[in-house]
């Protein structure tokens, strides 16, 4: 796989948070990233990495894995193009909170903190566009512990596959094993369910995941609860 520099600028000005950005900011966020390529698997960063700058997802996809200092981190996310992660670093000047890891091969751009910290002392409008990266990432976080209220597991495995598929194809690439860590349940679990899904039209399997058939069917389901 290969991806063209224009053709990666176009992909995160018109998805995520670059696209809702003025064109200037938009231009030198762009004229200072650098682009690199991730094989499925590689780490991006690791929990307790040195501060760094802010990665946005080209092509692929990214897991997102967290957990308190003391314990092992768990999936918890998964990104898609458009996203952009690494936030935090320029705001607390503090290690990295997240392991960010490729989890299909992908293309990122890479904005140093450096640079970061240059745009801002340049112009302020930079560090409030920086802040709005933590703003969707709270909004993200909201919505995982509303997700994972739902008493019954069949709903919690529901909200999961809804906020974890492709916002463009509807496409979850996760095993039934990422599911169930995402869910907070068994694998069996999420089987039956999958299966039950599947049956009434909901969803479609497909190599390596599944895919949403029926969105609004998907989300009336979880909304009885």
């Amino acid at each position: 796989m290969s991806m063209r520099r224009a053709e990666a600028d176009l992909i995160v000005k018109a998805n995520g948070w670059l696209s809702v950005q003025p064109p200037e900011i938009q231009n030198h966020v762009l004229g200072r990233s650098l682009m690199l390529r991730f094989d499925a698997g590689a780490v991006v960063y690791r929990m307790g990495d040195d501060p760094g700058g802010i990665y946005g997802l080209v092509s692929g996809s990214l897991t997102i894995n967290c957990a308190p200092p003391d314990r092992t981190p768990q999936l918890l996310h998964i990104g898609y193009p458009g996203g952009w992660t690494g936030e935090g670093c320029f705001i607390s000047r503090q290690p990295r909170r997240l392991d960010l890891r490729a989890h299909a091969e992908s293309w990122l751009l890479h904005l140093p903190l450096d640079q970061m910290d240059q745009l801002a002392d340049a112009d302020p409008r930079f560090t409030i566009s920086f802040a709005q990266i933590l703003m969707g990432t709270v909004d993200t976080l909201v919505r995982i512990v509303s997700d994972l209220q739902h008493q019954a597991p069949a709903r919690r495995i529901a909200a999961v596959i809804e906020r974890g598929a492709c916002p463009v194809t509807g496409t979850l690439p996760l095993t039934q094993a990422e599911i169930g860590k995402m869910s907070c349940t068994s694998r069996r679990q999420v089987n039956a369910v999958l299966k039950q899904f599947s049956t009434r039209g909901w969803i479609s399997t497909t190599y390596g995941g599944l895919r949403i058939v029926q969105p609004r069917a998907l989300r009336a389901y979880i909304e009885e609860d």
